[in-house]
Parts: structure tokens; C-alpha cells; sequence
């Protein structure tokens, strides 16, 4: 049977159910949002003359849980439209709406009697074929379901979001013996396609798969910090990106998890596993705990309460510092900035090289990641077969749950299995028994790979290679260069055949950031396949598209008056995004990640945009005192201003002032859905919510566009609103300066734009052809690098990476 899901119920509005609840809505979902009634009125609500029988008073739970999911930074829904997908209700006025839902997810507090007793209502209201999930991160899902009917044990399973779930990838997906294959199939489907997940199947054991491994390894690290004197900052700095992890790195991650969390889950884990000798023995740790109990006691609940393992302070001239805590004193101390020389050459390099360096090291740094290490992989060994059978689902947990670049197998793999064998040996963290059967079996590595793809994971059961066959909906690039099949490359870019006759064109300079190398790969591309491809797609594996122009090569050549230079360069991406607007094939563009500035601009003019659903785009330009000049500025009038105004008698200046606002306040959209309402995306583009989709959707849309006798768009004349707009826009830039809103340099910046955006001091409006606005667009860029406050907002943003407002 095939289960199809265009309704969901959430029960349970807490920070993990109202967040869910969101994320299905994003997908396009319609949702019931579910909790319980209020026992007692607030002093507010008494005030008002309410009572406990107000449908107000009886929805409070829900409707606080609701609006704290709205204004929840980073934001939970895609758009603000999103949330009407979401209707509100309590347990007891509403609880019947859930027979209407095809899934079921309970995320209700984490006790067994409470979650007994809300999945027998649940038996007995739901449809026979709706699905039922529990979002528990700890309680074993078969007992949850004990004592209900056949049907519903078929269509039981757990579904262990990851918080925030729009951001985190890993979805465990938790089938009992009694789930049926299609409903583990379905659900897995629905959740890969639709809400953008990792789906990682897990046995029904304590804190399943990412949990048990990440406890089990920081219930070690925090013994071994306090152990060893390492500060809160000094962890932090080690054990984030040198190491592989986000920036949260270990304390910055505990205060966003929540020291209460971090306690509840502890204490669950260890009356869980009494066999787990290894975890038991840190999950115990006096020292540990007392930390714990000490903050818990004084409120110190991290980013909830403002205040954990780091406390936002306020300096005297309004400044923001967080201060660290003193692990000894628990007093708070200002910023100290740790160094370390062996992460100081570890920067730029990739993940195997930093790790084997670290390793090495024979500072503190090194100290600290050769006891992580060394722990991390004994930990995940000892674990096979409880928890998983081979270590691909503790590798793709611990990537996709927590944002590492590789999880403990993977790592093992970079450095070299046998001799880091034998370096954990002899610092007292020997693996599991199997790892040296491995070894003494041939196999030299977990995973098998050619071509530089994994085709195998080792089967410690098995003891061979069990086959990781390719996902058909996804296109890795580096496999397929691994596999020959990159074409050309320079420094900024490579061309890739992605088959079929389909090109790809891939950045990898710093952050992506636009240059001549890049503009040079993307014309190459249009070369070829104007005579012998089906069409191109420009897009790559990075975490960001592209981060815009190169902003150094614009001051340098701008403070060494290299004007022709700078012109030309400005010219050439003009060229460029033109020849691909009106390319006789299709162009389509992948971002994902930052799409701003030339990036932006790159992306505003292909065929078509396929975009991944957290899409981060905006024309910033003014951010470094310019504005955009690649097609950018000229791309809004011709998307948001001139299709208005040829309705007869249309007022230009409303969309004038949107498009002025977009540009002028370096809007950027939280997501793609977002970028189509600020004009960066156009109807006719799609977004995909699964990041590793992307580039094979690309492909499937040049072939379909391809297939259907792809056309290019005809030639458009661009409305020039003239002077009159531009008058009325310069009062309202003259009164947002004396309004103290933007500083005298921002005015004249903002005159520029205005300029360019009403087509200069025409004397009436006029309709002219696209060059006309980007001849604008460059003379105010150009004119704009020559000014000292440009040029100090550019060595501001390179040096520190943050926007200068002079």
C-alpha cells in the first residue's frame, strides 16, 4: 500500500513539536498543532475577565508554543506565510481533528505513562491508515506502543528529529517488529524528498544512534577537561572546525542544547546501559556532575537563561562580549582568545591533514585532540553490533545530527586505520575487538573506495565488504572527478561532465567568490555547449554558492587606479550573465547556502534557478559601499518595477521603493521561498528541499527543458521611470538621513541607486533596452570605488568580515 501525506498532527507544541510542526509547513503541509488546556488562569488573563472555559484561555499552551516557533532566531519557518499552514488547538476541544491527519507525530514530555496514555486516545481517533510517530530521543518506542491495537502497532514507529529540524539533517527513523515495511518506507520517502532529511534507520536501542555515540563521548570530554585544567574558550577553540565540528564546538553546544538537557538525558542514559562500561563510567563522573548540579542550582541553563557555560555582557560603550566561565571559580572572565600554534597551522588545510597534524602536536591542542580522538573511535567500535551493524549509520548520524564533516569511521579511515590502532593501544583506549579482526582479514580501511566514491562499507557480521549501491537522486562531484570526468579546470573552477550531455561548471575558490577564472570557466561552458551538450548547470558541493564578487582584486585595482582594468572586469560579468539570459540552451543555476552579491547576481540571470531550500540570497552590495553592478540592479527593475507599469496608469514608485529597499537595506532572505519574494527567484523556479538532490534536479531540469524545445527568453525594454521617481525617492533618502537612519555617506550611496534604479534624470518616462541599465549600473559602481569611504568599507569587510558603516 502506498501512504500518501498532505495533513499532519503535532502533539505536543514545545520547542521540538511547534519546530516540527514548522518544518511540515515549509514542506507544504498543512499541520494541527496540538497541546493541552491550561489548569489555572494568569494574572493577565484573570484581569481580562477570562475564564478557564475561553477558547483564548484553553489554547494559551499551544498558541505560546505556536508564536515562540515564529519568532524563533534562526527562524524556524521558511516565510511568514508559512505559518497559516498551522492550526491551532488544545487536547481536549480538538483532539478529534486528528482522525483527519495521514501522520501522526507525538512530541509531548518524556515520561512513558504520560505517552501510554496519549497514543490509547490516539488508537482509538485515528484513521486506520494514518501513520503514528514519537519524537522521544530516549524511551525504548516498542513500550510506548504496548497494549494497542495490531493496526496501530503496524503504522507505529519513532521519528527522532533533530533540533532545529529545518537545519538538522538526521531524521532516526525507529521501526518496532510489529511496523510495516511500507510504513518505514513511506515515512522514509516523505521525509527525504519533503522535509530535506538524512534518514538514518536505528534499532531500538537507548538514545538510539547519535545521541548514544555524541553522550558517550562528551560524558568523556568534560571529565577529561576538568581533569586536565582546559578552559571553556581553549576547548572551544580546539574542538570546533580544526577538529572537523561546527563553530558551537563543545561548550557553546551544551549551552544551546541546555544544561537541563544535557542533565535529563544523562540521567536517563545511564539507568539505560548499565552494560556500557565504557559510557557508565563518565556518565558517573563526580567531578562532572558536580559542575552540572552547580549550574542547574543557580538557573544557569545556557542559551535559554542567557547565561551557562557563556553569558552575553554589555559593555560600557554598548558593545556586546560573552564571557566565559571560570570552570574552577564559576565566576564569568572576559574574552581571552586562546592561541595555539599547532591550530594556527592547521587553517587552511583539509580534514585528514588537520587531523593528523593535530594529533601530532605536542602542545595542549594536541594533548586535548589525541584524547577526543582516540575515545571517539574506541567509543563508536565498541558499539557495532548493538546499536548498528556496520559503521555507515553511526557515520551518517553523527554528520547529519550534529553537522561534522565526517563521522568517527570516516575520520579513522583519513587517518590510517592500522596505525591509529596502535596509537590508541598505547594511550589506553584500545577498539573493539573486530577492528583487529578487520585488519588481520586484509581489510585496511571501513570503507571501500573507487573512483573516489564509496562503493562498500566493512560488515563486521559478514566479515566482507557489504555494498553502498549509489542514490540515484544524487550526484556527487567529487566522485565524478575522482572518476575522470572533470574536463577542464583552473584555479577558480572546474567543467564537468555530469552525462548525458550535461555540463557542469563548479567554483571552488575561497567562499566562491567571484573572479576571472570563474568567468572565464562559465564562457567555456557556454562554448561547448552551443555546439556538441545539452545545456549546463552551475552549481557545486560547497556549503555556500558563492559569497560574490572578489572584493580585494575591486580595491586593489581601485586604489592603484587601474580603471580600464576594473571597467573591463565589471563589463565581463555583464557580458557574461547576458550571454547566459539569452543562451540558446538551458543554463541552470544550483545555489544553496550564501547567494549574494555577483553571486546573486550570477544566479538572477540562468534559464532557470534550481535552488536548495535554504537559500541565504541578496544583492549586499551597499554593505561595501558600491551597488550592484553585474546585472543585478538592472534585474529588479526588469522582474519587480517594469512588469507593473505596463498596466495603463500605474504608479511607478511603489515598486521603486520596494526595489530600493531590497537593494538599499541589503535584504537577505532566509530561504529560498524568501528569495522568490524579494524578486531573486521567479515563478517558474523550483527549490529542492534535500541538499544532496540538488544537482541531480538541475540535471533533470536542463533535460526536461532540453526535451521540450527549450526557447530563451525574447529581448525586453526596461521601464525608466525618470526624474519625477527620482525626486520623490531623494526626499525619502534625505529624511530617512536626518532621521538619523543612514549616515551622510549612506545618502550618497542611496542617490546612486536611486539614479540608476529611475533611469537617471529623464525627463519622462521611457522604455529602453537592457544595455541602457547596466551602463548606469557600471558608471555608478565605478565612480563609487573611487571614493575613500568605499574604499574603507571594502579593507573593513576583508579584514574583518563585517559590513562598515561610515
Amino acid at each position: 500500500m502506498k501512504y500518501f501525506i498532505r495533513h499532519a498532527a503535532v502533539i505536543g507544541a514545545g520547542t521540538m513539536g511547534a519546530a516540527i510542526a514548522a518544518h511540515l509547513a515549509n514542506a507544504g503541509i498543512r499541520v494541527t498543532l496540538l497541546d493541552i488546556v491550561p489548569q489555572k488562569l494568569t494574572p493577565e488573563e484573570e484581569a481580562r475577565g477570562l475564564t478557564l472555559a475561553d477558547r483564548e484561555v484553553r489554547n494559551r499552551i499551544v498558541r505560546e508554543g505556536f508564536e515562540r516557533a515564529l519568532q524563533s532566531r534562526p527562524a524556524s519557518f521558511f516565510t511568514a506565510d508559512h505559518a497559516s499552514l498551522v492550526r491551532l488547538g488544545n487536547l481536549e476541544d480538538d483532539f478529534g481533528s486528528i482522525s483527519q491527519a495521514d501522520w501522526i507525530i507525538e512530541a509531548v514530555v518524556e515520561d512513558l505513562a504520560i505517552k501510554r496514555r496519549l497514543m490509547e486516545k490516539v488508537d482509538q481517533t485515528r484513521s486506520p491508515y494514518a501513520i503514528v510517530s514519537t519524537n522521544t530521543s530516549g524511551i525504548p518506542i516498542a513500550s510506548i506502543a504496548e497494549g494497542r491495537s495490531e493496526g496501530f502497532r503496524q503504522h507505529f514507529l519513532g521519528t527522532h528529529f533533530f533540533n532545529p529540524p529545518r537545519y538538522l539533517r538526521l531524521l532516526e527513523v525507529i521501526p518496532t517488529r510489529d511496523t510495516l515495511p511500507e510504513v518505514i518506507e513511506s515515512i522514509s520517502h516523505f521525509a527525504e524528498y519533503r522535509l530535506g532529511k538524512g534518514i538514518v534507520l536505528c534499532k531500538d536501542t537507548p538514545n538510539f544512534i547519535a545521541n548514544r555515540i555524541a553522550f558517550g563521548c562528551a560524558a568523556f570530554a568534560l571529565d577529561y577537561i576538568l581533569e586536565n585544567e582546559y578552559t571553556v574558550e581553549e576547548v572551544d577553540a580546539i574542538t570546533g572546525p580544526p577538529i572537523g565540528n561546527p563553530k558551537t564546538a563543545t561548550f557553546r553546544l551544551l549551552d544551546l542544547v541546555g544544561i537541563d538537557v544535557w542533565e535529563h538525558v544523562r540521567r536517563n542514559l545511564a539507568s539505560a546501559i548499565p552494560h556500557d562500561a565504557q559510557a557508565q563510567k563518565y556518565l558517573n563522573s563526580e567531578r562532572v556532575n558536580n559542575l552540572i548540579c552547580a549550574l542547574l542550582s543557580q538557573g544557569r541553563l545556557g542559551n535559554k537563561t542567557k547565561q551557562g557555560f557563556y553569558k552575553e555582557m554589555v559593555q560600557p560603550d554598548g558593545k556586546k562580549e560573552f564571557w566565559s566561565l571560570n570552570l574552577k571559580t564559576l565566576e564569568y572572565e572576559p574574552p581571552q582568545k586562546p592561541r595555539f600554534e599547532s591550530i594556527g597551522k592547521v587553517k587552511d588545510e583539509d580534514l585528514g591533514k588537520r587531523l593528523r597534524t593535530l594529533i601530532e602536536a605536542p602542545d595542549r591542542a594536541g594533548q586535548l585532540v589525541r584524547a577526543l580522538t582516540y575515545q571517539s573511535l574506541a567509543y563508536a567500535s565498541e558499539r557495532i553490533p548493538e546499536i548498528a551493524e556496520t559503521p555507515k549509520p553511526i557515520d551518517d548520524a553523527m554528520r547529519w545530527g550534529f553537522g561534522r564533516e565526517a563521522g568517527p569511521f570516516e575520520t579513522w579511515d583519513l587517518l590510517g586505520v592500522a596505525p591509529t590502532v596502535q596509537a590508541m593501544k598505547e594511550a589506553g583506549f584500545p577498539p573493539a575487538g573486530w577492528v583487529d579482526e578487520m585488519l588481520a582479514r586484509g581489510f585496511s580501511t571501513f570503507y571501500r573506495v573507487e573512483s573516489g566514491r564509496k562503493i562498500g562499507v566493512y560488515h563486521p557480521g559478514k566479515h566482507a565488504y557489504e555494498p553502498i549501491p549509489p542514490h540515484p537522486s544524487a550526484i556527487v562531484l567529487s566522485e565524478l572527478k575522482g572518476a575522470g570526468k572533470r574536463l577542464k579546470v583552473n584555479p577558480g573552477a572546474s567543467l564537468i561532465d555530469l552525462g548525458d550531455g550535461v555540463l557542469c561548471v563548479e567554483f571552488h575558490t575561497k567562499v566562491n567568490a567571484l573572479d576571472d577564472d570563474i568567468f572565464n570557466m562559465i564562457l567555456e561552458a557556454m562554448d561547448l555547449a552551443e555546439k556538441d551538450y545539452e545545456g549546463i548547470v552551475i552549481g557545486n558541493d560547497a556549503e555556500q554558492f558563492s559569497a560574490g564578487a572578489n572584493i580585494f582584486m575591486i580595491v586593489m585595482a581601485a586604489q592603484s587606479g587601474m580603471w580600464d582594468t576594473l571597467d573591463a572586469a565589471v563589463r565581463k560579468l555583464q557580458n557574461m550573465n547576458l550571454r547566459m539570459r539569452y543562451f540558446p540552451k538551458p543554463v541552470i543555476v544550483a545555489p544553496a547556502g550564501l547567494a549574494i552579491g555577483g553571486g546573486c547576481e550570477v544566479m538572477m540571470h540562468g534559464s532557470r534557478v534550481v535552488a536548495h531550500a535554504e537559500l541565504y540570497s541578496g544583492l549586499v552590495e551597499v554593505g561595501v559601499g558600491v551597488i550592484p553592478a553585474g546585472g543585478g540592479t538592472k534585474e529588479m527593475v526588469r522582474r519587480l518595477i517594469s512588469p507593473p507599469m505596463r498596466t495603463q496608469n500605474a504608479e511607478a514608485l511603489p515598486f521603486l521603493q520596494r526595489v530600493f529597499e531590497t537593494i538599499g537595506m541589503a535584504k537577505v532572505s532566509i530561504s529560498a521561498d524568501e528569495a522568490r519574494q524579494f524578486g531573486f527567484l521567479s515563478s517558474a523556479d523550483r527549490v529542492v528541499m534535500n541538499r544532496s538532490h540538488l544537482l541531480a534536479e538541475a540535471k533533470r531540469e536542463v533535460l526536461h527543458l532540453a526535451a521540450n524545445g527549450y526557447r530563451p527568453p525574447l529581448p525586453e525594454k526596461l521601464y525608466a521611470a525618470g526624474r519625477d521617481a527620482l525626486a520623490a525617492l531623494r526626499v525619502g533618502i534625505y529624511l530617512m538621513n536626518q532621521g538619523g537612519y543612514i549616515t551622510d555617506y549612506e545618502r550618497h550611496i542611496g542617490e546612486k541607486l536611486g539614479y540608476v534604479l529611475c533611469g537617471g534624470e529623464l525627463s519622462h518616462p521611457t522604455w529602453v533596452d537592457e544595455q541602457y541599465f547596466l551602463d548606469l549600473e557600471r558608471e555608478a559602481f565605478l565612480s563609487l570605488c573611487g571614493e575613500e569611504k568605499t574604499q574603507q568599507r571594502l579593507w573593513h569587510m576583508l579584514q574583518t568580515g563585517k559590513p562598515l558603516r561610515n
